[in-house]
């Protein structure tokens, strides 16, 4: 049973049916299934699939991958509702655009990916000065920062994340609170992350949510 329910959902996550998806979810609970196996046995497998498959293909559709993680962060919230016990969430990430950026695409699909790995995601928006960034992350005992750029100016400006990095530097967060980057620059300039004092970089919102994750993991142990 478990086996035909992830490859109905598979499916339905590939064909970017959202509709389709939740019918293979209330079809999985009426059979038996928990809301625990629905995240834990069908939708983290998917995302993970995901996140090895555009690892393999980095030029796969940008636009099915944004479906599939939002799919995937709407039926694991529905989910969260019906478990008998809360969830044991892994850890926290702060994430927002850098300042002076108004784009988001990227930023959602690494939202949708990390709800579904049991991330807690503090959403800061667009346009986000750097001092907001640490702030917020201290006061929500965040272990990650995530700043997405769009454009070179806004990857490298005063108030991005190289400010950010000043910050946890200065207020001594540093071994607390890793920061990550993303977006166009980073791509076309693999050593750029290096220059704005990032811990590390994701090619794109998919990987972003394995990176992230492996970031919070090691604080942890730490």
């Amino acid at each position: 049973m478990l086996e035909r329910i992830v490859k109905a959902y598979n499916e339905a996550v590939f064909e970017t049916d959202k509709e389709a998806a939740f019918e293979v979810v209330e079809a999985a609970l009426a059979g038996g299934l928990t809301a625990e196996d629905v995240v834990f046995k069908v939708v983290i497998p998917a995302v993970e699939e995901m996140m090895s498959n555009i690892t393999k293909d980095p030029d796969a559709n940008l636009a099915q991958h944004f479906m599939t993680a939002q799919i995937a962060a709407e039926v694991t919230e529905k989910m969260l509702l019906k478990f008998q016990q809360p969830p044991e969430i892994i850890g926290k990430v702060v994430m927002g655009t850098a300042h002076g950026d108004l784009h988001s695409l990227g930023k959602r699909i690494v939202m949708g990916c990390l709800k579904a790995l049991m991330v807690d995601v503090v959403d800061l928006g667009v346009n986000v000065p750097a001092e907001r960034f640490v702030d917020v992350a201290q006061a929500e005992n965040a272990q990650v920062i995530a700043i997405s750029a769009m454009m070179v100016h806004t990857a490298t400006g005063e108030n991005g994340a190289s400010k950010v990095r000043r910050i946890l530097h200065e207020r001594g967060l540093e071994e607390r609170i890793k920061l990550v980057v993303g977006g166009a620059p980073y791509r076309f300039d693999d050593g750029l992350y290096q220059t704005v004092g990032a811990d590390a970089w994701a090619a794109d919102g998919v990987n972003a949510g394995r990176i992230i994750v492996d970031l919070i993991r090691g604080i942890k142990k730490s």
